[in-house]
């Protein structure tokens, strides 16, 4: 009898692409998805544990499927991700019926893993680091199952050197490592081959990729090896690729931003006119505390220099509000700062403490959760004004855009993204399917998305040549 799985994302891209990984894995081992739990005869939880609050959803959840693994004979749930490479044997000290614990490392191992706790019972599998194979390194060498056939994620390097005071990623996900360049090239090429035309690259610190292959180089006796940034000529490999019409990357970090990057983004037609760019604090004070390696004005200098070179870019953020010991006078230079970079959205958080950051040990200073609250406000309050007035200034222009597929709130409507990212929703319309470019004039604007009318039909979905089980992908569904 053919089994199926049920698989639940939580957190960010990197999380998303673990969990494509993890379902192409399944499949390729027998298994078919299912439509929802009740369906299902495994239950894959891929956690995430950057906000506080993380927590309590895995727990929560996983109280709720002990009834539902008691209702039938030869069930299973597996936890993956980060919050489970954190805790380790703490899942299953509060979840006993979990069957699986496995974390950010050994991805590979999903199936694997399953068919041990079916034969020997419930296990635990951490590894405290990634190991050198290509396949199990990166997840983008394993199989794959995409939820879509035109847009495709492709990792460059895992893990982060920085140690920002307040994020878990670099004890969950490990020290940085690049993927070998013409490995992530011959993906691209072998993506644009089956109908994908929108590749993001995907890293934690994706614009000091190839550092670590540099410097590796060089230890090993190779003084001919330059130390020039690589991520600019990576931009443009990937841009070059036939059949490729956008490519995005994210995140990067300022302190590593170059001009190079700029350039490279100004000269190659493929790559969107959209940079993600992470501020996180505009006091100079807190950034120091946060060990984010830039000042404010560095950031905004940057900006600018990004701007200058690539027309039409649109700016997005993050940026945390009531980090310890933030003061008034600290919050006012973000607001500053906010306003000053005129951002086209930010996403916004509340600190929150994380066991085994620096952060969380900074108890003594933490802010009032109403002050906190105040200030999320204020913050997006601002953040939405230069959100609407940048999107307002782009009524009456005609964009190109890329149909994801029906408006989840309006089915009459489509959603779609222009070449800065931005959501905007159009009429469904013939020929309008998924993985469609056309032009459409924006007709109104909000803080969080356009609207717009299809004019003309750019490029249809690309035919998709479906990729052998076992190989780099295994299609899509």
């Amino acid at each position: 009898m053919t089994r199926s799985y049920f698989l639940r994302t939580y957190g960010c891209q990197m999380n998303e692409h673990d969990s494509e990984r993890i379902a192409g894995l399944l499949e390729a081992d027998g298994l078919v998805p299912a439509d929802d739990e009740d369906a299902a005869d495994v239950v894959v939880l891929n956690t995430c544990c950057i906000r506080e609050n993380a927590d309590n959803k895995l727990y929560g959840r996983l109280g709720r499927l002990q009834e539902w693994k008691q209702a039938a004979a030869g069930r299973q749930i597996v936890v993956a991700g980060c919050l489970s490479q954190k805790d380790g044997d703490t899942v299953r000290q509060r979840a006993a019926h979990v069957d699986v614990v496995l974390g950010t490392h050994n991805v590979h191992r999903t199936a694997e893993l399953l068919h041990e706790s079916r034969r020997d019972g419930p296990i635990t599998e951490i590894l405290e680091s990634a190991v050198a194979e290509d396949h199990v390194m990166f997840p983008s060498a394993l199989p794959v199952v995409r939820a879509t056939s035109f847009n495709a994620w492709v990792t460059i390097q895992i893990g982060c050197d920085n140690h920002c005071a307040f994020c878990i990623v670099p004890a969950v996900r490990g020290d940085e490592m690049s993927r070998p360049f013409a490995d992530i090239v011959t993906e691209v090429q072998r993506l644009a081959a089956t109908g994908v035309t929108e590749v993001t690259l995907l890293g934690q610190n994706v614009n000091s990729y190839g550092r670590d292959l540099q410097l590796a180089a060089r230890r090993a006796g190779d003084p001919t090896v330059s130390l020039a940034p690589m991520f600019a000529d990576l931009l443009r490999a990937v841009g070059d690729v036939v059949g490729i019409r956008r490519v995005r990357y994210t995140s990067p970090h300022p302190k590593d931003m170059r001009p190079e990057t700029f350039a490279a983004m100004a000269a190659v037609p493929a790559i969107c006119e959209h940079l993600h760019y992470p501020l996180q604090s505009g006091s100079d004070r807190v950034l120091a505390a946060m060990h984010r390696g830039y000042t404010a004005q560095r950031y905004l200098e940057r900006l600018a220099q990004a701007r200058a070179a690539v027309d039409d870019l649109a700016v997005t953020t993050d940026i945390i509000v009531g980090f310890p010991g933030e003061t008034d006078d600290d919050f006012a230079a973000t607001l500053e700062v906010v306003a000053a970079a005129s951002y086209d959205d930010a996403y916004t958080f509340i600190f929150s403490p994380r066991e085994g950051t620096e952060a969380a040990a900074m108890g003594g200073s933490f802010v009032a959760s109403d002050v906190a609250a105040d200030r999320f406000a204020r913050l997006r309050t601002v953040v939405e004004r230069s959100a609407l007035a940048r999107h307002e200034a782009r009524v009456g222009r005609v964009e190109e855009v890329l149909v994801s597929g029906p408006s989840k709130r309006n089915p009459s409507m489509l959603s779609a993204r222009t070449r800065q990212h931005k959501l905007i929703h159009v009429p469904a319309a013939p020929g309008l399917r998924p993985g469609t470019y056309a032009m459409a004039e924006v007709t109104s604007a909000a803080p969080h998305f356009l609207r717009g009318e299809a004019r003309d039909i750019v490029a249809a979905p690309a035919h998709r040549v479906r990729i052998p089980l076992g190989e780099a992908l295994v299609g899509t569904r």
